[in-house]
């Protein structure tokens, strides 16, 4: 597909022997609130058309591409929580949501593509990093689009629990509209307690109430 990815990166691999190769991608890395959750996924054989980074797409084409590859191949999904975000940092709970999602394929891959520049610590197969990958490898694309469909729709589930913060359209984002129901109503169970913004206010309700 012209400028946007292609299948040249995995065909590579495959040619040197991997028969399965897994693009691996995250979403919700920079949210205040909600988990992190990773996607990875795999083409045994046909490719939707259209696939690229999930932010480049529209929800209509989104949900649209979702159904094409859970209908085409093979998903596994991969959730790290808040409590594992503050307990471990942002990076490395999105490591450990992609090696939960490459775990929950229906087959193990033999090598796997990783968005971004680091490779999860303990990764249990050969895996290569790449810079900006959901806009270069389809198998990273369409895992880019179910993280992202998988956590929109935890962050609406979630909305209605707390319907003060708007989850359900900035998906936990540091929007104006966020940090001022923040502000009003503090933090809930949800939020990354290690994030500056949520800290600052956790740090200004103590100040207040000591």
């Amino acid at each position: 597909m012209a400028n946007g990815p292609d299948f040249s990166t995995e065909a590579a691999l495959i040619a040197g022997g991997a028969a399965r190769v897994a693009g691996v991608d995250e979403a919700g890395r920079g949210p205040l609130a909600g988990p992190v959750v990773a996607a990875a996924v795999t083409f045994p054989g046909e490719r939707p058309a259209g696939l690229n980074d999930s932010k480049k797409l529209t929800a209509k084409a989104r949900a649209a591409l979702e159904a094409e590859i859970r209908a085409t191949g093979q998903v596994g999904v991969g959730i790290a929580s808040v409590a594992e975000i503050d307990a471990l940092n942002i990076l490395r709970a999105s490591h450990l949501a992609m090696l939960r999602a490459i775990a929950d394929l229906p087959e193990p891959p033999d090598h796997a593509l990783i968005d971004g520049n680091l490779i999860p610590r303990d990764a249990p197969l050969p895996c290569t990093a790449l810079v900006k990958g959901d806009g270069r490898a389809v198998s990273i694309a369409a895992a880019s689009i179910i993280a992202k469909q998988t956590r929109d729709r935890i962050m609406v589930d979630l909305a209605q629990q707390f319907p003060a913060y708007g989850w359900a359209q900035n998906a936990g984002y540091p929007t104006k509209a966020h940090l001022a129901a923040l502000e009003c109503h503090g933090v809930t169970p949800h939020h990354r307690r290690s994030f500056a913004p949520v800290h600052k206010i956790l740090c200004q309700a103590k100040s207040i109430n000591s």
